[in-house]
């Protein structure tokens, strides 16, 4: 039925998205070996929705009534400051210039290096404690 509805190509059509790719990852997990008709038109619908929805929401919640435009910094703004949308955080990041970035890495492997050189000192002096505490006894 759902093939029939969205296959017309023209105003017809019930969902934007292309069935066979949605069938295609929903097959691609291990645990999926058929998919009922209703089921691929119902994911395809609601995938649909929550695209408008999470494009809506970023278009009115960041520059794009500006710019009137939507920009792939107001999905990433929205991803990381709306809790509905946090767990695309990692999916939307925030756009970084290569160089910014190296001197971020930098600046990790400096701390990094100064946190463990830290421990080894707070181990030593662990060590000198029980030292002294032994020849005092």
């Amino acid at each position: 039925m759902a093939a029939r509805l969205s296959g017309g190509g023209g105003e017809n059509r019930l969902v934007s998205l292309p069935l066979s790719r949605i069938r295609v990852i929903m097959k691609s997990s291990p645990e999926v070996s058929s998919i009922n008709q209703d089921a691929l038109f119902l994911t395809a619908k609601a995938t649909e929705l929550f695209v408008q929805y999470l494009a809506s929401y970023s278009y009115k919640h960041g520059r794009g009534k500006e710019k009137n435009a939507l920009t792939y910094s107001d999905l990433s703004h929205t991803a990381e400051e709306c809790e509905t949308f946090q767990f695309l955080a990692d999916i939307l990041p925030k756009k970084i210039l290569a160089s910014k970035y190296l001197k971020m890495l930098e600046k990790e492997k400096r701390d990094g290096e100064v946190g463990e050189g830290e421990e080894e000192d707070e181990e030593e002096d662990d060590e000198d404690g029980a030292v002294g505490e032994d020849v005092g006894s």
